[in-house]
């Protein structure tokens, strides 16, 4: 298969401190819009190592893990070797046949120094051969049941490897798998927390929104370097992400001035959000939510940039970077998001976007969010609707990824 256009779908495995993992790397072709979603597995391995050659690991990995789906043909594919065996745990799908050839070549993946993991599993005795050489079991709770995965679990303990829970959408479902034991977690249960009472008021997080608030209104530059000033914190957290690789800039930053100016307010407005994100949330720039806002904001920005009306209005492309910021900030803050938006100085789109997934920005939202969950039922007409091609999206979602990589390794 010779197909070149391809989209990344990115979904986060957290560990038992709900840290970042890893990634389950999903790659689609142009067609998969138009086909049943598990057509790509019918094609050769190329579809894989042409679209990591094109996102690259480091882009889309960072320092985390990542696991790839194989059939059958692409598990026995030479091929499969040119992966780094440090970065990939290879996951085999479960309906990959359990044969003599199939556990040989395990055990010589093994030997080549890969990880495996079984995709999807339910126990049944002719994969106990398997069960030995696999680091990572997934079970999925809606396949097994949840009345079901206590005896499952029971089951597979018999083997020395780690659980790994699929689909774990609430905090209930988490913490009943957490307590059986398991290792590792994927769904967006962590996107949809039980909104919590704040019973106090965050200091440092008062200081952000009110430095946030300045920005918008873009006040003096002696009046921001007071609200910086009072909060040293927040100025070692500047001068980190100003001096990383994720600005690019040549020139070192040794004051707070320099810093200012050097960024400008438009630049400043989004540090600002990522500051209050990762002085607040678990895990800091390892927290799965961080990871997920910083990258869809930024590939809304990158979306909406090349919109007609982007060339009409300026700030639009940082609105949407806003809206894909803020999109998860509940979660992060564990308060409703009216109570996000109350102390912010937003425009009206961005509120609608993040209130009613409504207007342009909510609808860009929502395309980014299938993307994401690798849901791709009706999503032909958002791509229309913003004039996306698959040519497009490949490098900026490789840019997306790269910057959210580069924020995590500093904040």
């Amino acid at each position: 298969m010779a197909e070149e256009k391809f989209f990344l779908g990115r979904q986060p495995i957290l560990d038992r401190e709900q840290r970042l993992y890893g990634f389950e790397l999903l790659f689609r072709s142009a067609d998969s819009l138009h086909a049943n979603v598990t057509d790509y597995l019918q094609a050769s391995a190329s579809v894989i190592f042409d679209a990591l050659s094109s996102f690259g690991f480091r882009e889309i990995l960072g320092k985390h893990k990542g696991f790839i789906n194989v059939n059958a043909d692409v598990l026995m594919s030479e091929a499969l070797e040119l992966l780094p065996p440090e970065k990939v745990v290879i996951e085999l799908l479960e309906h990959v046949p359990i044969t003599e050839t199939v556990i040989s070549r395990c055990h010589e993946l093994r030997e080549k120094g890969f990880s495996l993991a079984l995709d999807d599993h339910i126990y049944e005795p002719v994969y106990e051969p398997l069960y030995h050489l696999v680091d990572v079991i997934k079970v999925d709770l809606f396949r097994t049941g949840m009345e079901n995965l206590a005896s499952e679990v029971e089951t597979l303990r018999k083997w020395n490897t780690k659980l790994l829970a699929e689909k774990v959408e609430t905090v209930e479902q988490y913490e009943r798998c957490a307590d059986l034991g398991f290792t590792y977690f994927q769904g967006y249960y962590f996107a949809r927390p039980v909104v919590l009472t704040r019973t106090r008021v965050d200091v440092g997080r008062l200081a952000i929104v009110k430095l946030f608030n300045q920005l918008v209104a873009e006040v003096e530059l002696g009046e921001l370097e007071e609200t910086f000033k009072q909060n040293p914190n927040l100025v070692l957290n500047l001068l980190r992400l100003v001096n990383s690789v994720a600005v690019g800039l040549k020139d070192r930053i040794t004051s707070l001035r320099h810093a200012i100016m050097v960024l400008g307010y438009h630049q400043l407005r989004r540090w600002a959000m990522m500051a209050l994100f990762a002085n607040n949330a678990q895990g800091g720039g390892d927290n799965p939510l961080l990871v997920m806002a910083a990258t869809r904001a930024r590939l809304m920005e990158l979306i909406i940039s090349e919109q007609p009306a982007a060339r009409l209005d300026r700030d639009y492309p940082d609105r949407a970077f806003m809206t894909g910021i803020l999109s998860l900030a509940d979660a992060l803050l564990k308060v409703s998001m009216d109570e996000v938006l109350a102390p912010l100085n937003l425009d009206n789109d961005v509120r609608e976007a993040l209130l009613s997934r409504t207007g342009e920005l909510g609808e860009l939202l929502t395309l980014v969010e299938k993307i994401e969950k690798d849901d791709f039922e009706n999503i032909a007409s958002s791509f229309e609707q913003f004039q996306l091609s698959m040519e497009r999206l490949a490098p900026v979602q490789m840019d997306a990824c790269n910057w959210a990589t580069q924020l995590g390794e500093v904040a």
